[in-house]
């Protein structure tokens, strides 16, 4: 994503969040993501020390951007929308994890949770996503619900594959490292404690939180990659990508229309829109982009080969009338239809 654009700036450099954003991103990225994003007035105050909340708003910032530098279809459109003079409604960014053996890593979602939940996100509701052999954890944000980005995070069961799946994924993750050091954990128990930590100590924690959303296991054996992929596109998925933001998602009014005209113009897009069971939430998505990936061979040596990467989401919510608050909720049957775009070719 570049810089260039004419979106409307509802930033200040002197904000907590701009300045957590800027410091862990540079000036370049950090000005092109805040100037793309539409962030509420409240998580850009002045003032020391960030609450949680505004901590939170940064990190899912820094993933954003993260997204747009590995996914070429999302900074196109993104750019496009900043050149309209339009912002990104970020509404969730989406991540997989693995329920088995997972080395120095924790299994599962809890290896987020214990990163969510100090920065005022809990789990709003549970997705089982059979078919996938997964389970959906939405997480959302306790101070301001609509305006955080949510996160969804699925748990693949690794004890519902065959066998041989079963032992190439003890391979391809038993050894995976745990990102979070001191300064990150200080920091965690320090938003955990209070709802905020000091400036510093946040600005050097930052770039250690948005690290956890990476791959954090070597390279996998192109054997073992074969194998989880005939068992489970997600799984093949995870061994290379790791837990990285598999899709960031932009919440539009009207995802039909949209859809249509990015198809009408060529964009490599879904081929329909997901419909929750109650209507109120609709998805689709871009077809991931491909990546290259280094993979170890039986002999020892190194080859690569081409493989589905992220991707970039629309959503549209309707209003839950009984509530009267805009409908937050996933659906298994959205979810388990938009995990397609990520499928193998």
């Amino acid at each position: 994503m570049s810089a260039k654009g004419s979106a409307k700036r509802n930033w200040t450099e002197h904000s907590v969040c701009a300045r957590l954003v800027l410091a862990t991103l540079g000036k370049e990225r950090g000005r092109a993501v805040l100037s793309a994003l539409d962030i509420a007035p409240e998580l850009m105050r002045e003032h020391a020390d960030p609450s949680r909340a505004e901590i939170a708003m940064a990190l899912n910032a820094v993933l954003f951007s993260d997204l747009l530098e590995r996914v070429p279809t999302a900074a196109a459109y993104v750019d496009e929308v900043v050149a309209d003079g339009r912002q990104v409604c970020f509404d969730h960014g989406a991540l997989r994890t693995v329920d088995g053996s997972m080395g120095a890593l924790p299994r599962g979602q809890a290896a987020f949770a214990r990163i969510l939940e100090p920065l005022g996100y809990r789990v709003a509701d549970t997705y089982p996503l059979p078919r996938l052999r997964m389970t959906g954890y939405a997480f959302a944000h306790l101070d301001f619900p609509e305006t955080v980005p949510q996160f969804f995070v699925s748990e693949l069961h690794v004890d519902a594959l065959p066998e041989d799946a079963q032992a190439a994924a003890a391979r391809v993750f038993g050894k995976s490292m745990d990102p979070l050091h001191e300064v990150e954990r200080r920091a965690l128990d320090a938003i955990a404690r209070d709802g905020r930590c000091a400036f510093d100590l946040a600005y050097a924690a930052l770039p250690g939180l948005a690290h956890a959303f990476a791959r954090h296991h070597e390279a996998p054996r192109l054997s073992d990659y074969e194998t989880l992929r005939r068992h489970s596109a997600e799984a093949a998925w995870i061994a290379t990508e790791g837990n990285a933001f598999n899709h960031a998602t932009d919440r539009v009014p009207d995802v039909g229309a949209l859809a249509g005209r990015l198809t009408d113009e060529g964009w490599p897009m879904k081929s329909d829109v997901e419909i929750s069971a109650n209507g109120r939430v609709r998805q689709t998505a871009f077809i991931a982009d491909k990546v290259m990936r280094s993979f170890l061979r039986n002999d020892g040596g190194m080859v690569e080969r081409e493989v589905p990467g992220s991707f970039y989401e629309f959503i549209a919510r309707d209003i839950d009338p009984e509530t009267g608050r805009l409908d937050l909720t996933f659906d298994s049957g959205n979810a388990t239809g938009i995990f397609a775009v990520t499928s193998p070719s």
